[in-house]
């Protein structure tokens, strides 16, 4: 059976312009230059470019993981950073660090790794590091959002952080609102990074290097309720 892939809402304004620039630009060939040669390159860079816009922003049909306590990758990629660290923009702790680079070859939506209430939600602007530079995460710019658990009270912090390429977050969560697993969280375009910032005690299930899909890649499973 075939899988369907839609083209993300993001991507409309963009897919819309950029075909009617290279359709007049293959139509000025054609008619003004005159030029056979000259047409089919033209046409032909043309359907390239359009369609590699068209995958930077395809959303493919997928059938998301779920779990209670289970934290699901929200992005696309490979996990580049796992490592305890100091979280200074909302927690101002110790946390476990979980980092995923999205190439502009990835799918680019992001998605809520848990299900919960949003109790922060912040963007920053900011420079446009390279996604690995060890301090894009605090430099470039970024949209910070703090998910509070629904069944153990934890916390989770997601990230998303622009970079050299990546220079245009969108987000589409506010403080209070109440989200599913796996509902859209926001969405990079043309790739870049995610951090997360777990709770320590933590189970992660992921390797560095490992290659992630969202809303379908179990990252970790978080400890017992506080309460317990």
């Amino acid at each position: 059976m075939t899988k369907k892939v839609k083209i993300h809402k993001e991507g409309h304004k963009i897919l819309f312009v950029s075909g009617v620039v290279f359709l007049l630009a293959t139509l000025a060939v054609a008619l003004v230059v005159k030029n056979i040669t000259l047409y089919y390159i033209t046409a032909g860079v043309s359907l390239i470019i359009f369609a590699a816009f068209a995958s930077f922003f395809r959303i493919p049909t997928r059938i998301f993981n779920t779990g209670d306590r289970q934290i699901i990758a929200p992005a696309d990629g490979r996990v580049v950073v796992i490592e305890e660290t100091d979280e200074n923009e909302y927690f101002k702790d110790r946390r476990i660090q979980v980092s995923i680079f999205m190439s502009p070859a990835n799918v680019h939506v992001n998605r809520n790794p848990v299900s919960g209430v949003v109790k922060y939600q912040k963007y920053h602007p900011g420079k446009y590091l390279v996604a690995w530079h060890p301090k894009s995460s605090e430099k470039n710019e970024r949209n910070t959002v703090v998910i509070e658990h629904d069944n153990t009270g934890f916390e989770i912090l997601v990230r998303q952080i622009a970079g050299k390429l990546a220079r245009k977050i969108r987000w589409y969560l506010k403080e209070g609102d109440e989200v599913e697993q796996n509902g859209e969280l926001g969405f990079i375009k043309f790739g870049s990074r995610v951090d997360l910032f777990l709770p320590i005690g933590t189970k992660i299930d992921v390797n560095l290097k490992q290659k992630v899909k969202g809303g379908i890649t179990i990252l970790g499973t978080l400890p017992e309720a506080e309460n317990d």
